[in-house]
């Protein structure tokens, strides 16, 4: 459970991460600020108080994984690593830039810590299930977390691992459903309709916990069921909201994938501040 000076730190980290999210998709002239700003209390919380991880070792054998199966979102995974130490907070401005480690979509060739190149929507889970499994058979006590985008979830390959998680009983698996309700150019429910997407994963076996995914402590609490649930993997629907924090890239599906102007980069920073 988060102290409330916890809690405090985090919120001052998670706001910090904000305004870096929207300095580097307007350094670059591109990339994903939308969806990034969603799901950046989940990532910030992972990465600097859950997992288990040595930054100085990052591929430590026994640490904790994290795979981003909505690979787009990096400007949220970069920042949250960032915040951990893998690297300066100053190499978030080369993102996408010619020959930098951050690129567009997350490259472990590139960037130490980077658990899954990422980016073609659908595979992270299946990734997460089979280092899940390998931990499983070597006696391995690690956690293996996946965040999917609400969006991705339309993809059949999301249904085919969460099938082999429920029926394997991965209760070292964790996935995080940034349920943000829109994705590339509209509502969800207007591409695709998910329907009860908790009844869904509960069919498939499934421990399924609901929460406002801007909420710390919520998320936290989670985190902690998750942990505690036995013999089945753990999905967190984490409802958010899409580009939180700015009031014009929120609710609408124009800012997943584009780059706010110089004047809409300083509005941004003051909403930020």
């Amino acid at each position: 459970m988060l102290t409330d000076q916890e809690v405090k730190d985090l919120e001052v980290q998670v706001k910090q991460n904000r305004r870096d999210i929207v300095r580097m998709v307007h350094h670059a002239g591109s990339g994903h600020p939308g969806g990034s700003l969603s799901a950046i209390e989940a990532l910030t919380l992972l990465y600097v108080k859950r997992m288990r991880v040595r930054v100085e070792e990052p591929s430590w054998p026994d640490r904790d994984m994290f795979f981003l199966s909505k690979g787009h979102c990096t400007p949220a995974y970069y920042t949250a690593m960032a915040s951990r130490g893998y690297f300066p907070r100053e190499e978030l401005m080369t993102f996408r830039d010619m020959h930098t480690r951050l690129q567009g979509h997350p490259s472990n060739a590139h960037l130490p810590g980077v658990d899954i190149s990422s980016g073609s929507l659908g595979q992270g889970l299946s990734v997460c299930n089979g280092a899940a499994l390998a931990a499983r058979i070597d006696g391995r006590d690690a956690r293996f977390y996946c965040m999917i985008g609400d969006g991705e979830a339309q993809e059949g390959q999301i249904w085919e691992a969460s099938m082999t998680a429920g029926s394997r009983g991965l209760d070292n698996v964790c996935a995080i459903l940034d349920k943000n309700d829109i994705q590339l150019d509209d509502y969800v429910d207007n591409v695709k309709s998910l329907g009860d997407v908790c009844a869904k994963w509960r069919a498939f076996g499934w421990h399924v916990v609901e929460v406002d995914g801007h909420s710390l402590r919520d998320l936290d609490a989670a985190f902690d069921e998750a942990e505690a649930t036995k013999g089945r993997p753990t999905m967190i629907i984490s409802h958010t909201t899409k580009g939180k924090g700015v009031s014009y890239m929120e609710n609408t599906a124009k800012f997943h994938g584009m780059a706010p102007t110089d004047d809409e980069l300083e509005t941004a920073l003051e909403e930020l501040r």
